[in-house]
C-alpha cells in the first residue's frame, strides 16, 4: 500500500493507493501526529510520499520514517519522467510538479495545460516530456479576502450561484467581479494557448474547480484528484 500526504495551503489530503488504484481519501484542516497515527493504524503501508507547500512539521518525517520502509519527500530534486525547464526549480511548488506528473502519466507525449483553481490559480504547461513553466495568480478566496483586508468598508463574501450581474448591491458587485474576473482569466488563457497550438489537452483541478468548471467555454477534462494521482505516480517512479 502507498500513503499519499498532500499538505496544501488550506488543508491536507491523505490517500491510500494499492498500485494505481485509490483505496481511500480524506481531507483534514490541520494535520496532527494523532491524525497521522490514526491513518497508519490497521494498514500495512510500504511506501509514502509527502508533498507540502508549507514548511514540513518535523513530527511528520519522524513518524513516517519510524513506521514505513520507503519515505519520499517531493522536491525539485526528485526523479521525474520529464524535464523541468524552469529557471528556479527550487521555487516550483510540489503541488504543481505533482499535477503535471499526473497529466504526463495519463497522456504521455501530449501537450497539456493543467489549470489548478485552488488557493492560488495556477496554469502549468507540459509539452511532450518537458515542463515549460506556467503562471500564478490569486484564487477565488484570496481575491475575496484581499478586497476585504485592503479596504475599510468592503465586506468579506464568498462565491455563490445566486448573485446579480452586474451587481446591484456591494456584496453582489464583489462576487460578480471576482467570479467574472477568474472566469475571464481562465477562458482568455486557454484562448491564447489555442491560437498557438492546434492540439492540446486541458486538465482542470483544484478546490474551486467544481464550482468553476461549467463556466469554462472550452472542452476541459475535470480531474479533481490529478495532484494525488500524480504524487502516487512519482512515488512509484522514485521507488524503482
Amino acid at each position: 500500500m502507498n500513503l499519499i500526504v498532500d499538505i496544501g495551503n488550506s488543508s491536507t489530503k491523505l490517500a491510500v493507493y494499492e498500485g494505481q488504484k485509490k483505496i481511500s481519501q480524506s481531507r483534514i484542516n490541520d494535520i496532527s501526529c494523532e491524525e497521522l497515527e490514526k491513518k497508519l493504524s490497521g494498514i500495512k503501508i510500504k511506501k509514502v510520499i509527502v508533498s507540502s507547500v508549507k514548511k514540513l512539521p518535523p513530527f511528520i518525517s519522524d513518524l513516517l520514517i519510524a513506521n514505513i520502509p520507503f519515505v519520499h519527500v517531493l522536491t525539485h530534486k526528485s526523479q521525474l519522467p520529464f524535464k523541468i525547464e524552469y529557471e528556479t526549480p527550487e521555487t516550483l511548488g510540489p503541488d504543481r510538479i505533482a499535477a503535471v506528473a499526473g497529466a504526463f502519466n495519463l497522456f504521455p507525449g501530449k501537450e497539456i495545460l493543467v489549470i489548478d483553481a485552488g488557493t492560488a490559480l495556477t496554469f502549468d504547461f507540459l509539452s511532450a516530456n518537458c515542463y515549460k513553466g506556467g503562471n500564478i495568480s490569486p484564487g477565488l478566496a484570496m481575491r475575496f479576502r484581499a478586497l476585504n483586508k485592503f479596504t475599510d468598508k468592503l465586506p468579506l463574501v464568498s462565491q455563490t450561484e445566486n448573485f446579480t450581474f452586474p451587481g446591484r448591491n456591494t456584496s453582489d458587485a464583489i462576487i460578480a467581479g471576482v467570479i467574472a474576473g477568474v472566469t475571464y482569466e481562465i477562458n482568455e488563457y486557454i484562448r491564447t494557448f489555442e491560437n498557438k497550438r492546434t492540439d492540446f489537452k486541458i486538465i482542470f483541478t483544484g478546490g474551486d474547480s467544481e464550482y468553476l468548471k461549467n463556466k469554462i467555454n472550452y472542452k476541459i477534462t475535470y480531474m479533481p484528484d490529478i495532484v494525488i494521482d500524480g504524487l502516487n505516480y512519482i512515488l512509484e517512479y522514485n521507488a524503482k
